[in-house]
């Protein structure tokens, strides 16, 4: 499938998705209320080797975390958006857009990629699909940097849990799937793999939701 934003009309929802997608970075340091308590908690469950890349990372953060946490200071939103505000934005362009773009996926793969369906803007299932799935791409990769951003402003340590684990996989799983769709063509076995690889994404990203519903109960 031909993975490009051709028309106008698209671009309005992945538009108003990347303005979701990045309000816990505009509105990032929000004041912390007293009824939570700002303790550093020591997250175990990291499968990937991330402590390798962790200096880079944190350096890059850095950059970032002295203006969001003089936002926290000035009192700027309440506790729970900056607490929150990531998991909720991903969670909407994960449902929304994953969700909805892997249903036109195998709705195209069915023999069903010209017809019609609601909220695609009169685009065909074939034609949507990738506008989709490359736009949520798009907003995982800008809200994962903010979600780091945001852990640390909390003065949490970054890249030493099974949700910055599962990001790193769903992120560079997902850039192949995108590579596979440019060059994928007509050829049904790679279609194939297309298609599963796709839905295995999603269900790794489901996973990577639930291991950041515990980390953002556990401090």
């Amino acid at each position: 499938m031909v993975f490009a934003l051709r028309s106008k009309a698209v671009l309005l929802p992945c538009a108003i998705l990347a303005c979701i997608s990045l309000a816990p970075m505009t509105f990032t340091g929000i004041a912390q209320s007293p009824t939570r308590t700002n303790r550093v908690v020591r997250h175990a469950g990291a499968f990937l080797p991330l402590e390798l890349v962790e200096p880079a990372v944190t350096s890059y953060v850095e950059i970032w975390t002295p203006m969001f946490k003089a936002a926290v200071e000035s009192g700027l939103a309440p506790d729970f958006l900056v607490h929150w505000g990531h998991g909720a934005a991903m969670g909407t362009v994960l449902i929304a857009m994953g969700g909805y773009g892997t249903f036109l996926g195998w709705q195209t793969r069915f023999g069903n990629g010209a017809t019609l369906y609601p909220l695609t803007l009169g685009k065909t299932a074939a034609e949507m699909h990738p506008v989709l799935m490359g736009g949520a791409l798009f907003l995982f990769f800008l809200g994962g940097q903010g979600g780091l951003i945001l852990l640390a402003t909390q003065g949490q340590p970054i890249l030493q849990s099974a949700h910055s684990s599962t990001a790193v996989l769903g992120l560079g799983l997902m850039a192949i799937q995108a590579s596979l769709g440019l060059t994928m063509g007509n050829a049904p076995e790679k279609r194939t793999v297309h298609a599963f690889l796709g839905t295995g994404i999603m269900v790794l990203l489901s996973v990577h939701m639930y291991f950041g519903l515990n980390l953002g109960n556990s401090f």
